[in-house]
């Protein structure tokens, strides 16, 4: 059992985790182009996106269609976005769909790329909108992500459904039955009196000095 939740360790060769710190690097330069982040920003960006990103490896389950369920690995950059807000949130987004791109590549058309890596993972970053609790922002960016790999699924990957399925439908239930758990298990850590605290700490702490 714990070899297969854990057997995509292997799988992470020093060429990924050069592409991982480049990539968090460019992602975080492209932030600096557009509004002047400081050293703090970008240090907790970087981090925030290793540690999804290597959280994304352990897997509790695979779907098998594409998709699997992770000990919380989106909350990092959930934390990150209710923290230093939305906009910073969908940048650091951005770089951790392009890991997902380069973790397991699989793109029916350039469209679906845009959706399914860059436009779903940047809701990650709507997090930030949310003005107390991080479970009610992890609600609002599962919502974001699973739009866009909902809208993918059924445009592109319709021909898969199930028999007898709407595409539509089935694009709505499989992509719900991916990221539903993967939000249960981050409201269910976000609602700890102990986690929802310190994220309002760090979110005060960060946002006024």
């Amino acid at each position: 059992m714990l070899e297969t939740i854990f057997e995509k360790f292997a799988e992470i060769k020093t060429a990924t985790w050069i592409s991982l710190f480049a990539l968090v690097a460019l992602g975080l330069l492209l932030l600096l182009v557009k509004k002047k982040w400081d050293t703090r920003a970008l240090t907790y960006g970087a981090m925030c996106i290793a540690l999804s990103f290597i959280l994304s490896y352990i897997r509790l389950y695979r779907m098998p269609q594409g998709g699997s369920i992770t000990p919380g690995s989106m909350l990092p950059l959930m934390l990150y976005a209710y923290a230093f807000g939305p906009s910073a949130g969908m940048a650091a987004g951005v770089v951790y769909g392009l890991l997902q791109l380069l973790q397991d590549f699989y793109v029916m058309h350039p469209v679906s790329l845009i959706m399914d890596y860059i436009l779903a993972f940047a809701m990650l970053g709507l997090a930030g909108f949310s003005k107390k609790h991080l479970s009610w922002g992890v609600l609002l960016a599962g919502a974001g992500r699973w739009f866009w790999q909902f809208l993918s699924g059924f445009i592109f990957y319709g021909m898969y459904a199930w028999e007898g399925w709407n595409p539509v439908v089935y694009s709505a239930a499989y992509n719900g039955l991916v990221i539903g758990p993967e939000i249960i298990i981050c409201v269910l850590i976000a609602c700890i009196p102990a986690i929802d605290h310190m994220a309002n700490q760090l979110k005060v702490k960060l946002r006024t000095k």
